[in-house]
């Protein structure tokens, strides 16, 4: 027989957990991701990591919500600039609506960078160091590796086309050092992102850009030093800011992680509605861009994404078909790739739009290149003042290796039917007919590349071969310039899509394709099937699928180089 007692002490604790107050976590140590994998190996694999659309939904809904009292978040380096001034906007958002924001780290940059950490950091009401942290607060710098000497050496003749000056990944591979070009656009990416971290940290810890200069060139700073600079509020372990936390709050006050509030919360609250909801759907384009359909960028589990054409194509066909779809919010985070899988993407935007669904780009920390090509179409882009932008160029060759193959004793033997069977063989250099046809291909790209932004952005010709020829923006700039319309994050353009949509300000979102990773298993039945939008799982497949994925050259013509995100 159950003891009443016992069932009373059950309801009462029930009720207790229910009205206690709540403090919300967020560890950044693993990063977060901008969405879940396409490929549904990878998407059960990655289930417990943290998503962006939960904390940023998570941040908004606490916002209202009298039981969420505070915010503390382990911040580390797991993440880029655009993506701390993502965070940033919400926390900001959090404050404002009264709740207790702290920050804390047992260091900004143990050895490493603490600059965009830090400045994260600084987002917040209170700042908590560990004794025996530092402020790695140093500044920004991009180091860009140039092998033509080393190719020299090994034998290997790189030959590369591109269209224009600035279009730097053939440098990587020709030069033995900065063209007057490229260390220009280098040198202003630096420099506007140095600008935005020192005014961000200045205005919010109530110091003088030249202090906050002063103090980077002196960096980085021990704790102590950091905390008689005003840079961070208490030198203090984890258990000191948790007690602190609790002291503000409450003790009874609950712990729950933002993804863990952000679904439970939503559960809750999710009220059915008469009929069918109109949505804005969310459709995520991530990684380097290919034909085909989307999936891993490589071998490993925790190889990164790539952004399929016939994936991306036909997330946009189902949005377009559902007549709840009202706007779209296309996210876009890639360096580039194929151009002809780019334009596949930017016309499936052209289209979206014509059926009368207004689309915005939300720019993630790159979207350049092919990244900006897919963009370039949709009503309204908006990106963050960090991120990595523009590139508007094309670029195109191979390597040659037949010196390499000579030294190390290996002889080869060719047959061909076609004047150019062999013409993208790494066993022989471009002939000067071939040179013409790569030209040809080149101008053509470039031609109908820059027609595009000049149609979509409004922008003469003239102009924007200005602003073109292979050049990289940040956000900030490219904004003044003309090719991105707002600065913001996520949460900024679903808003804006709603409105453009005449939607409800709490109208519900919708991820296209809105499948579980087991119905992604399941063949699709047709191209317009929302199963067509899934990705698939890669294998090692064939020996040329090796070869790339161990890392030889097979970046497509609208790629930007390296990596581009500042730490």
């Amino acid at each position: 027989m159950v003891d009443p007692g016992t069932v009373v002490n059950v309801i009462k604790q029930a009720r207790d957990r229910r009205t206690a107050p709540l403090i919300l976590e967020l560890d950044l140590t693993e990063g977060i991701v901008e969405t879940a994998p396409a490929d549904p190996i990878s998407a059960i694999m990655s289930m417990r990591r943290t998503n962006l659309r939960d904390v940023l939904d998570g941040l908004r809904r606490a916002r209202s919500d009298h039981r969420v009292k505070a915010l503390v978040v382990k911040v580390t380096g797991g993440v880029g600039l655009a993506l701390a001034q993502e965070l940033r906007e919400a926390v900001g958002a959090l404050r404002e609506a009264g709740k207790l924001t702290v920050a804390w780290a047992e260091t900004f940059g143990e050895g490493g960078h603490g600059t965009v950490p830090f400045y994260l950091a600084t987002g917040f009401d209170k700042v908590y160091l560990q004794p025996t942290g530092e402020v790695g607060l140093t500044g920004v710098a991009l180091e860009e590796p140039f092998f033509a000497g080393a190719l020299e050496k090994a034998g290997v003749r790189p030959r590369f086309a591109k269209r224009y000056e600035y279009k730097t990944m053939a440098n990587t591979f020709m030069e033995k050092a900065y063209t007057p070009e490229h260390e220009e656009s280098s040198r202003r990416l630096v420099t506007s992102l140095g600008e935005q971290i020192t005014a961000g940290i200045a205005a919010a810890r109530d110091l003088p850009e030249d202090k906050v200069r002063d103090l980077t060139d002196r960096g980085p700073l021990l704790a102590g030093e950091a905390l008689e600079e005003g840079l961070v509020d208490h030198l203090g372990y984890r258990d000191e800011v948790y007690a602190f936390l609790r002291k503000e709050v409450g003790a009874d006050a609950q712990l729950r992680y933002v993804s863990r509030y952000n679904r439970t919360h939503g559960l809750a609250r999710r009220i059915p509605q008469p009929g069918r909801q109109d949505v804005v759907a969310l459709i995520n384009g991530q990684g380097p861009i290919r034909l085909g359909r989307s999936g891993r960028g490589g071998p490993l589990p925790n190889s990164g994404p790539a952004m399929g054409s016939d994936t991306v194509g036909a997330a946009f066909r189902a949005a377009v078909k559902d007549d709840r779809v009202k706007a779209i919010v296309f996210r876009v985070n890639s360096p580039g790739g194929s151009a002809v899988a780019s334009d596949a993407i930017w016309r499936e935007v052209v289209l979206a739009r014509r059926a009368g669904k207004p689309v915005v780009v939300s720019m993630g920390n790159v979207a350049a290149s092919g990244g900006y090509y897919v963009s370039m179409a949709a009503d309204t882009i908006v990106a963050q003042p960090g991120t990595i932008t523009g590139s508007i160029g094309v670029v195109v060759g191979k390597a040659v290796v037949n010196d390499l193959l000579e030294r190390v004793g290996i002889g080869l033997g060719s047959v061909a039917d076609g004047k150019h069977a062999r013409m993208f063989s790494a066993t022989k250099d471009f002939s000067e007919s071939e040179w013409e046809r790569i030209n040809a291909s080149l101008d053509t790209i470039y031609e109908d590349f820059t027609a595009k932004v000049a149609e979509g952005r409004g922008l003469s010709r003239e102009r924007v071969h200005e602003l073109a020829r292979g050049r990289v923006w940040t956000g900030a700039d490219a904004r003044d310039h003309g090719l991105v319309d707002e600065l913001g994050g996520l949460d900024g353009a679903l808003d804006l899509a709603r409105k453009k949509a005449g939607l409800p300000a709490d109208a519900p979102v919708r991820s296209y394709p809105h499948a579980s990773p087991l119905e992604r298993l399941r063949p699709p039945e047709s191209s317009e099937d929302r199963t067509a939008a899934s990705a698939r799982f890669d294998g090692w497949g064939s020996l040329g699928g090796l070869a790339a994925r161990l890392g030889l050259p097979s970046a497509g013509p609208l790629t930007l180089p390296g990596s581009w995100e500042i730490r």
